[in-house]
């Protein structure tokens, strides 16, 4: 998951294998936390998304690191964005006017879609390719993006620019497939279903119909 790795990354385990000191305990648990937080959150696994996270936070909190706490937000916010969920990063804002950092800052204006006034080279380079794709080339860019989060995110956010086509959605749809990431995967089924009914397309809509119920079942079964 490289796209939100590479915020997470500056709260991470740098120190490790480099032969200095151990990193801190409040980094390491708060480092598997918000990796624990992703994994649930993108499996509809709410309840204990939700857990993941605050535990996150209260690592960071409790170490009174107001910039790595700013981060996690900046993740959540990123992740949920991925899921087409529209969160505004308020939290994340927040926090980020009393620790700015550029890096940060650019990541927020890229997830919250102020791409006029996103600094492109503090990106990291598949997102950066995205933004200064030329509009009609967009869509190539993103099956060019190799980690999985980073295609879902990037697409979701054409979703909400309203520069997406059929081939997005598709490519959406299948990316949270693979991984069986059931939240977006149902939302993007669904989204593919009102394009089907649009086209009147009954042999598609069938299909898709049936792919919906399979991930609402699972759904329903997951862990609370």
């Amino acid at each position: 998951m490289k796209t939100l790795i590479a915020i997470t990354s500056l709260i991470l385990l740098a120190a490790c294998g480099s032969g200095g000191p151990p990193p801190p305990d409040w980094k390491v648990d708060s480092a598997d936390l918000i990796d624990r937080y992703k994994k649930h959150a993108l499996l509809g696994e709410n309840t204990l998304s939700e857990r993941y996270f605050q535990q996150a936070i209260s690592a960071t909190g409790g170490a009174g690191r107001v910039a790595d706490t700013a981060r996690l937000w900046l993740v959540r916010c990123a992740t949920r964005r991925a899921m087409l969920i529209d969160d505004a990063c308020t939290e994340y804002a927040d926090l980020a006017r009393i620790e700015p950092n550029a890096a940060d800052n650019a990541y927020y204006q890229f997830i919250t879609l102020r791409w006029d006034a996103t600094d492109t080279s503090l990106l990291p380079s598949q997102h950066r390719d995205l933004v200064r794709a030329p509009a009609g080339k967009k869509q190539g860019t993103l099956s060019q993006i190799a980690d999985p989060l980073a295609r879902l995110l990037d697409a979701s956010l054409l979703v909400m620019r309203q520069e997406s086509d059929a081939a997005t959605l598709t490519l959406a749809t299948e990316t949270a497939s693979s991984q069986g990431w059931r939240q977006p995967l149902l939302t993007y089924l669904k989204l593919q279903e009102k394009q089907a009914e649009a086209q009147a397309n009954s042999t598609e809509q069938a299909r898709l119909a049936r792919r919906i119920q399979l991930v609402e079942k699972s759904l329903l079964q997951a862990p609370k």
